[in-house]
């Protein structure tokens, strides 16, 4: 198992510390898992490490004493056509533990002492969180506007969040020069691919409690930690012979901040060069995904669908979804404003998940 440049193709084992290959471009994980069979979960662990025997991990002790029981989290029915995969009901309360907990695993078992993070809040808590339960000391670096909640939590799990002006990229770039001039782990959830080794059991999970995976997957697309962990799991079931197709992916994004959907209009092989303007959704507020690129690929090789989250409606769908007993964040509530948007551009469909990735309390500001 090592890590190949997704540029240059060089490699470098995975206990480099070094974010990204010399030449720039951004690592991916030379590990293929072993065909997909329930036969081969682990039913006696209750968390995402039940599916270990798919995951790349260095060894099969130290996530043990790094895990939190994350994942596991329930599918309910919203209605007769929407199934909601709960996936605030985790630790840090989002979906990120997932990434976190393989991510922070992996610094753990090449002695990482200290990491850095930038984040919008929820991937930043996560690692906190988990550094905090490994003994990784840890700083984390949130744009101005991060809701005061999740500054608040990251904090208290004993980590320096350092809040930086401006924009969400902005606050990466900052983060990034603090990496390259003092050599210090960058524990990023786009740059690190151990992060995605985490959220793919996304997928793993829906499929073992539900016996399928629905036509229909509404996945939210900032950064892509979800999306790629996504496109990863369900690429691995395919290969496997669990699905015979790929179900059509909705993929959304926000009407100010928009660079894949718009690449995707044009036919770009990159992201769109977009100026950001601000979200009820800043968890998806990205300009400048890194890995834009590779989710591109994934987009036109499966049809993906790329949706606005109607910004004024945002709000309009975490009051519907309150009023059904789902409290979540903003960017949530984004997931279902799209889907309402797609349904009304295309017609009702039916068999559709969408994930409910940030809880409520996290983002009342």
């Amino acid at each position: 198992m090592e890590f190949v440049c997704s540029a240059c193709g060089k490699r470098a084992p995975v206990s480099t510390r070094k974010p990204h290959c010399e030449c720039g471009g951004l690592w991916r994980l030379d590990y293929v898992p072993p065909e997909f069979d329930p036969a081969g979960i682990d039913r006696s662990e209750w968390s995402m490490f039940r599916y270990r025997a798919f995951m790349a991990l260095d060894d099969d002790t130290v996530w043990r004493s790094v895990s939190l029981g994350e994942g596991m989290t329930p599918v309910i029915p919203l209605n007769e056509n929407v199934l909601l995969k709960m996936d605030y009901f985790m630790p840090t309360l989002s979906f990120k533990d997932r990434g976190a907990a393989a991510l922070i695993s992996h610094c753990r078992s090449i002695g990482v002492e200290n990491v850095v993070q930038d984040s919008s809040g929820n991937a930043g808590n996560a690692v906190a969180a988990y550094c905090a339960r490994a003994g990784i000391s840890c700083e984390i670096f949130v744009p101005e506007g991060t809701s005061p909640k999740k500054i608040d939590m990251i904090r208290a799990h004993g980590a320096i969040c350092t809040v930086v002006p401006g924009s969400r990229d902005h606050c990466a770039d900052v983060c990034r020069e603090k990496v390259e001039r003092q050599g210090v782990y960058y524990a990023n959830h786009v740059y690190n691919p151990f992060f995605y080794e985490g959220t793919k059991t996304y997928i793993y999970e829906i499929y073992e409690q539900l016996g399928r995976i629905p036509e229909n997957l509404v996945i939210p697309v900032g950064n892509g930690t979800l999306f790629l962990g996504v496109m990863q799991g369900l690429e691995h079931l395919l290969r496997s012979g669990c699905i015979r197709k790929m179900p059509q992916i909705i993929a959304l994004q926000t009407e100010t901040c928009d660079p894949l959907l718009r690449a995707v209009k044009l036919g770009l092989p990159e992201p769109a060069e977009v100026s950001p303007s601000p979200t009820a959704a800043e968890g998806i507020a990205i300009g400048k995904p890194m890995r834009g690129k590779e989710i591109l690929n994934y987009a036109y090789r499966y049809g993906v669908r790329f949706i606005h989250a109607p910004e004024d409606r945002i709000l309009e769908a975490r009051t519907a979804l309150a009023l059904r007993g789902v409290y979540c964040e903003h960017t949530t509530a984004a997931n279902y404003a799209a889907y309402l948007a797609y349904c009304e551009q295309y017609g009702p469909i039916p068999d559709c998940l969408i994930t409910m990735c940030g809880a409520g309390l996290k983002s009342d500001h």
